[in-house]
């Protein structure tokens, strides 16, 4: 079938809407029609892997048009929000743990089908697609009953497309990985999506002294909207000190969000011994961290977290609840904007003037 789809085609390239032919499912695929699709940091960050011309996306929401022969649990009309994929078959996925899946960065990052193939094309020629699982910056993707979770048709899908990656990744990263206890102290280094996510996590958890740093003054306003109970503008002198001074003596949890190398470090002098650091941003892939010998020595726990250590079939419907019961207001991060207006949604981004954009189709 032909597809509408904002199609790039390299690193810092503009988003191209065009026109491209998607396969059939197979028996394994669902196909989605797209209705809202979240646009994230990685969707920027991933534009140089596809030189060639590829199609991102991979926090979209829609109805089931079409299933596959082997698709069960699925039927056409369900609405959906889709997520991350994995393999289903290794180790960690057969233990509950998908997001530690042995074929993670072939099933998300290659921009092909496990079997090296792309469900994408323009005029007979391949287009890098499958983006976790789904190339979803377009009017219609395929996904797999994997990275797919059913929701209730009453809801807003344009609301609930960020539940995908940058909301579950951030929440979970308190609420499944850190697990604070109620009353500790908290400090997320970066108040974009994610940094908020976990912010809003922290509060369900019942947190305490709740510090968000950030470098744009909207998002710190917003952050202590949302319930930080301090912000720190993230330029100012020795901002770990001001953490330690905070709450007395260094928070017991950090999580780091910017993928920026000074700023984890930053992260860690921020705990005390005992304390732990979530580390939830990419930054360079290439690249290293520094952190003080001495200071990990004294006991503290620097720990990676992939998309929240979370299973989307059961996590995403446990956010849609306490969203629904008022305590989880994740809404208040989302700037919608036409799909037509893909570049606008992408400059007020990388901007600062919006923390969520969600494109509407």
């Amino acid at each position: 079938m032909r597809v509408r789809a904002a199609m790039s085609t390299g690193a810092g390239s503009d988003f191209a809407l065009t026109e491209l032919e998607l396969d059939d499912p197979r028996p394994d695929e669902i196909l989605v029609r797209t209705t809202a699709v979240g646009l994230c940091h990685s969707d920027l960050t991933a534009r140089q892997y596809f030189p060639g011309g590829g199609v991102l996306g991979h926090e979209g929401a829609g109805v089931v048009e079409e299933v596959g022969s082997a698709v069960t649990g699925f039927a056409p009309g369900d609405h959906v929000v889709l997520s991350f994929d994995a393999c289903g078959l290794c180790r960690a996925c057969l233990s509950g743990r998908p997001y530690r899946c042995r074929e993670f960065a072939a099933m998300n990052y290659s921009g092909a089908r496990p079997d090296g193939s792309t469900p994408l094309r323009d005029g007979g020629s391949p287009v890098a697609g499958a983006f976790f699982g789904q190339s979803s910056f377009a009017s219609h993707c395929l996904a797999t009953s994997r990275n797919a979770v059913k929701v209730d048709a009453d809801l807003p899908l344009a609301t609930l497309a960020p539940l995908g990656c940058g909301v579950i990744t951030g929440s979970g990263t308190v609420l499944n990985a850190l697990r604070p206890f109620p009353g500790s102290s908290l400090v997320v280094f970066g108040a974009g999506s994610v940094g908020l996510s976990a912010l809003l996590g922290a509060v369900v958890a019942r947190v305490g002294t709740l510090i968000a740093v950030d470098v744009v003054p909207e998002r710190l306003e917003l952050a202590r909207k949302l319930g930080a109970t301090h912000v720190l503008d993230g330029r100012s002198e020795d901002v770990a000190g001001q953490v330690r001074e905070l709450t007395a003596g260094g928070a017991d949890y950090a999580v780091e969000t910017s993928g920026v190398a000074s700023v984890v470090a930053t992260a860690a002098s921020s705990v005390p011994e005992g304390g732990t650091v979530a580390l939830v941003g990419l930054g360079d892939l290439a690249g290293t961290i520094t952190l003080s010998h001495y200071e990990m020595v004294m006991g503290r726990t620097v720990m990676g977290v992939t998309e929240g250590n979370s299973v989307p079939q059961v996590y995403v419907p446990q956010l849609i609840e306490l969203w629904r019961a008022g305590v989880f207001p994740f809404e208040e991060m989302i700037t919608e904007y036409p799909f037509e207006r893909i570049g606008q949604a992408v400059a007020d981004s990388e901007a600062g003037r919006t923390v969520k954009a969600v494109l509407r189709f």
